[in-house]
């Protein structure tokens, strides 16, 4: 896993990226079919309205390393919502992930085992970023730029969860990276990154999970046409909010186009909320935590009779101390190691 710090102007931070690709040798495979680049156009329009600061950082990239613009844009917008034909380059869109966040006993915890193809463990980033004019963050990615799950000076926890979408339900707007990229940089707690999430465009179905220093703490089930406020479930006077790859309301099941090939996803959730209801998770909050991210308590990260698809990084972040802890790799064989970059911008 690489660690990059950034900070700055956006655009700049965008070419000091584009810089260290050229400088490696990375190349990207910006190969579009008219589906594809329809969706990023139009997206990026949407993007720039919204959020014009993250366009200039992928102007930078684009800039350094002599590619289009607007196609590279267009491709990195396609990322998680509609990459279904570039087998020869990137596989067929497929995401596991679990993420959860609890409070509990003035504790403050959040969690998550990031589940892709193995090929992306190498290539993942946990990154600082110092923005110009917005917060300081964490965010960690198998891409770059945007992230699945990142923590911000406030002590707000934001991660993605990914949820299939039939192709003909996608519409122009955010992906679920971007969303999660964004409000690590705008919201300083779950009630504003609510209120900025609702104004969003989406692109696909996802989850957005949101937890802050205060106790705040949701899931937001998006579809391109609807979001759904979903409040945490209270054990023992404990709070407990889960996003797997599915969605767990009533109301929204039926956009959820997996049709049950989702990696377990109800199973993951399921072993989350009972290891709360149970009372598995006490005392010492880390190790319990990271047992359950382990698969200790039930099926987590137990992969082994899926090729090509495991867990690639674990994370825990502690909302109010700002401290990570992170197994990069399989948390079965990977050691949880302190991260306190954050508290050192």
């Amino acid at each position: 896993m690489y660690h990059l710090r950034l900070k700055g102007d956006h655009y700049e931070m965008g070419r000091k990226r584009g810089h260290i690709f050229k400088k490696c040798r990375v190349f990207f495979p910006l190969s579009l079919d008219d589906f594809q680049w329809e969706h990023g156009r139009r997206s990026e329009k949407i993007v720039r309205k919204f959020f014009p600061e993250i366009c200039e950082e992928i102007r930078g990239v684009s800039d350094a390393i002599g590619a289009d613009y607007l196609r590279f844009a267009s491709w990195m917008l396609c990322m998680g919502c509609c990459m279904y034909n570039l087998e020869h380059n990137i596989p067929v869109e497929i995401r596991g992930c679990t993420a959860f966040a609890y409070a509990k006993e003035g504790k403050l915890i959040y969690g998550r085992n990031n589940d892709l193809p193995p090929y992306l463990r190498e290539g993942s980033k946990s990154e600082i970023y110092a923005p110009k004019n917005g917060n300081r963050f964490t965010i960690t990615t198998s891409s770059f730029i945007n992230g699945e799950e990142g923590m911000n000076e406030h002590g707000l926890a934001v991660a993605m969860t990914f949820v299939m979408t039939d192709l003909k339900k996608i519409q122009p707007g955010f992906n679920s990276c971007f969303i999660v990229r964004y409000l690590l940089e705008k919201a300083d707690n779950t009630k504003q990154a609510v209120s900025e999430l609702r104004d969003l465009p989406i692109a696909s179905n996802c989850n957005i999970l949101l937890a802050d220093q205060s106790g705040s703490m949701v899931v937001v089930e998006c579809t391109p046409t609807l979001k759904k406020v979903r409040e945490p479930e209270i054990f023992h006077g404990d709070s407990i909010v889960c996003a797997a790859n599915c969605f767990a309301s009533d109301e929204m099941k039926p956009y959820d186009d997996a049709n049950g090939d989702d990696y377990e996803a109800h199973r993951r959730y399921k072993v989350v909320i009972d290891s709360f209801s149970s009372g598995a998770i006490k005392d010492d909050y880390i190790e319990t935590t990271s047992r359950l991210l382990r698969g200790d308590y039930g099926f987590m990260c137990q992969y082994d009779d899926e090729p090509d698809f495991e867990t690639v990084w674990s994370s825990i972040f502690d909302l109010k101390s700002l401290v990570i802890y992170r197994a990069e790799g399989d948390p079965r064989k990977k050691k949880f190691v302190c991260d306190n970059r954050l508290l050192l911008l």
